[in-house]
């Protein structure tokens, strides 16, 4: 199980934008697109072929996983995750929680 998921509010800890808050849009293994975070401009050629138009883009880069932390959405600040076994309906799940509080981990 990931510690960091599709979903989940992170804060940069290192790198250009330390600081700065937004909710992963995708998972690439090791790395993450996280929204309005690592934004560069690209220039695009028009293709009228797909529709597409040309000019000057903005779009979001992959940052490393080891780069941001989870948002704990009570403190306000960067928290660790851990993984807690809990048995329901006579099944064991792993669920994330907050290292700090223990509070779980909810998209």
């Amino acid at each position: 199980m990931n510690k960091i998921i599709k979903g989940d509010t992170v804060i940069v800890i290192a790198g250009k934008d330390k600081g700065k808050q937004g909710q992963v849009l995708r998972v690439l293994g090791d790395k993450l697109i996280v929204d309005g975070v690592n934004q560069v401009k690209r220039h695009q050629k028009p293709n009228p072929m797909r529709g597409v138009e040309g000019g000057v883009m903005t779009k979001n880069m992959p940052l490393a996983i080891s780069n941001v932390a989870v948002l704990n959405p009570e403190t306000n600040k960067a928290d660790r995750v851990g993984i807690k076994l809990v048995e329901a309906e006579g099944k064991v799940k792993r669920i994330r929680v907050f290292k700090s509080n223990g509070a779980k981990i909810g998209i």
